[in-house]
């Protein structure tokens, strides 16, 4: 990785921390990722060679950067789905500064419709870091755009294992996936979907 890329994930994690520790109210948080979760992620990007990488939840992209480069590497793409305004051109102006623009898809709106968008098996990796509530109601949707063989890497699994529970438990049941809990960061659920 490019220092200079490092010192700007370094930059957005300090301002994260920063900006959540000022802020109560959700909207207003970054709710970033931990530094050894976007490592987690990078490499599972390369060890999988995800070409076709869906995010929801991208904030101020701190998570997302660490996805582009991964898939930068591997001739990747990452189209990234975030409903907040503000969120979207915090997220612009971080991805402009990366030089990893041009490996990012910015998209406006709310994931559950714009799941609908999508082909049937056209993600290969899908990071789910967004409003834990909506995750059994988009379950379908994420199913069906994942691709056989294809991996869900979801946050938040450990620090809100109780909110996360029924979409853990819905995941855990389908027999087409594998799934694990990792204890890196605030926790990652994992489920690979059985190759065709």
């Amino acid at each position: 990785m490019q220092e200079s890329l490092q010192e700007l994930l370094r930059e957005l994690e300090q301002f994260g921390a920063a900006n959540d520790a000022a802020h109560a109210e959700r909207p207003r948080r970054m709710l970033n990722i931990t530094s050894d979760t976007g490592e987690l992620l990078a490499v599972l990007v390369r060890a999988t060679g995800a070409r076709r990488i869906l995010e929801i939840g991208t904030s101020n992209g701190y998570s997302t950067l660490w996805l582009a480069e991964a898939a930068r590497a591997v001739g990747g793409q990452v189209s990234t789905v975030e409903l907040s305004e503000s969120k979207l051109a915090l997220a612009a102006q971080n991805f402009a500064r990366s030089g990893l623009a041009d490996a990012i898809t910015q998209i406006a709106g709310e994931a559950g419709h714009w799941l609908d968008s999508l082909g049937a098996a056209s993600v290969d990796l899908l990071f789910l870091d967004s409003e834990r509530a909506e995750y059994p109601g988009w379950w379908p949707k994420l199913r069906r755009v994942l691709r056989p063989g294809g991996l869900l890497v979801v946050d938040n699994a450990l620090s809100h294992a109780s909110e996360m529970a029924p979409f853990v438990a819905l995941v855990a049941a389908d027999p087409e996936f594998t799934t694990c809990t990792l204890p890196v960061g605030n926790g990652e659920f994992l489920a690979t979907r059985a190759a065709a």
